[in-house]
């Protein structure tokens, strides 16, 4: 039998879809439901590798784990990660399939919605539900004609939708109205109910408005959902970036990550807020301050990048902080800036066949066509510095990467062990200036809370103060508190009846 269907769109980018399905999959799952979610075409620089290898975005990632299932690319067949100058990557069922401008990939999207509708049904005939989200808006009148990812999906997968709209931006209402009187009558009708997310403040305030837009539109509140800021679920858009509160403790390591404007996979550190650190994004040389770590993070564009990071002065500063012996950590393309410098002969990034890096680690960056994608099992190997005393300590992770990367003179930072391919052995990284300096292509690096907490203790001494508590990662957890807000706003008896029909049992 083929799985029902729910679909969450929303008035606009950042207002909620992702979080919400991230609810929903976790309630259904809770309630005995095997749940998979769903997301045609995501653009996002946030990414993810599947067991087979395959690229996904990580909010479809996340949305799996919600759901107690792995993640697979037939869950968002078709990814966009944004370049520079105005062009996207393609990612098709996890692999690279071209990169195109805008005015050229919406003449490719013909071509998409066979893989879209085959990848659908794969889960419809896997799973009990399915949850779809969105993008953007269902009333972006200019695309509509050329969408692969809102009403043209909600059609082919029969799915009713619940319409999201943000409160915290203002404007909610007009927005709700705004998006109806947009579409068409049919698109009307497959949207169910609204759904209010990020509410602050006496909800009896807001109730005169909820009555006038059921009024108005015909169609139910089914919930208001409040703002939450004690839940750690990885973000999707950079959006959040700037959103994000900074909280300190002076008792705590001072961490400094460079926001990249192509800045990718900053999910990776997450748990170093969750450990209590004070965690800032910074994008100018007055920002940086003294940090006790500075992190420079993935991105999708990496020599563009790196000319902005020489253009801003930035990457003369953390030249110096990286010389002066303040701890230095590269990832991916982070990994790659620390060398001596990279190669494009295919211009597959630039038409610069060669870039000076900061010449921080003797390393080299050749970039390839075949991209690297791939989750592994590692340990580290013995060094000073950052890593001194975690020698052989085991740690997961994952690689998305085009370039490769040799050392000249450099000492490996991690040995892989395995992939899921079996069996492996090669070296991932290097190390410099007594161990403080380190680079990888390791993604999650932080998620492993004996190597993370480690790390900062290495800060902690350092700064001559005691070691600071581990404090556990339980993302199930984080979906569990989720779920119960979600529960305890939201009308499910109603969700219910709309996705299974009124009446399910």
């Amino acid at each position: 039998m083929s799985a029902k269907t729910l679909m969450i769109q929303g008035t606009a980018s950042s207002v909620g879809k992702s979080i919400m399905v991230t609810a929903l999959c976790h309630i259904f799952h809770q309630d005995g439901f095997k749940v998979a979610p769903f997301k045609a075409q995501n653009m996002a620089l946030n990414s993810f590798v599947t067991k087979e290898g395959g690229e996904i975005g990580r909010a479809q990632a996340v949305q799996a784990e919600a759901a107690g299932v792995e993640p697979s690319v037939h869950m968002n067949p078709v990814l966009l990660k944004p370049e520079r100058d105005a062009t996207s990557q393609v990612i098709v069922l996890g692999k690279v399939a071209r990169n195109l401008d805008a005015a050229q990939y919406y003449n490719y999207t013909p071509d998409l919605l066979k893989i879209i509708e085959d990848s659908l049904n794969q889960l419809r005939a896997d799973y009990d539900m399915v949850v779809i989200e969105g993008a953007g808006s269902p009333a972006e009148i200019n695309l509509k004609e050329r969408e692969i990812v809102n009403m043209r999906v909600a059609r082919i997968a029969n799915a009713p939708v619940l319409l999201v709209g943000d409160i915290d931006r203002g404007g909610v209402f007009a927005s709700l109205i705004g998006t109806m009187e947009l579409l068409s009558e049919d698109e009307r009708n497959l949207i169910k109910g609204f759904i209010i997310n990020k509410f602050r403040g006496d909800l009896a305030l807001l109730k005169p408005g909820l009555a006038i837009l059921e009024k108005r539109t015909g169609k139910p509140v089914l919930g208001v959902i409040p703002y939450f800021h004690d839940i750690t679920i990885a973000q999707e858009d950079s959006v959040y970036l700037d959103e994000k509160q900074i909280t300190s403790a002076n008792d705590s390591p001072d961490i400094a990550i460079i926001r990249l404007p192509h800045i990718s996979n900053y999910d990776d550190f997450d748990p170093l807020e969750k450990q209590g650190c004070t965690v800032r994004y910074v994008t100018s040389t007055s920002e940086l301050g003294n940090p006790d770590l500075l992190i420079l993070p993935g991105t999708k564009s990496t020599m563009a990048d790196l000319i902005y990071l020489q253009q801003t002065g930035l990457a003369k500063a953390i030249v110096h902080h990286g010389i002066s012996s303040v701890p230095l950590i590269g990832i991916c393309g982070g990994y790659q800036m620390l060398g001596k410098n990279i190669h494009d002969p295919e211009g597959i990034e630039s038409q610069s066949i060669i870039i000076n890096g900061l010449g921080l680690l003797g390393s080299e960056t050749v970039f390839e066509r075949e991209k690297t994608t791939t989750r592994i099992k590692a340990k580290v190997i013995a060094n000073d510095g950052l890593l001194a005393g975690l020698e052989g300590l085991e740690i997961e992770g994952y690689e998305i990467h085009a370039g490769q990367t040799k050392g000249q003179n450099c000492l490996p930072a991690f040995q892989v062990t395995e992939t899921p391919q079996g069996k492996t052995d090669y070296h991932d990284g290097a190390v410099a200036n007594g161990g403080w300096i380190l680079g990888t292509y390791i993604h999650g690096l932080f998620h492993n809370i004996g190597f993370t907490h480690a790390i900062l203790n290495r800060l902690q001494e350092r700064r001559g103060l005691p070691p600071i508590a581990s404090i556990p990662l339980n993302r199930q957890e984080q979906y569990d508190k989720l779920a119960e807000i979600v529960r305890q706003n939201l009308d499910m008896d109603k969700v219910y009846d709309i996705a299974l029909g009124s009446n399910h049992d």
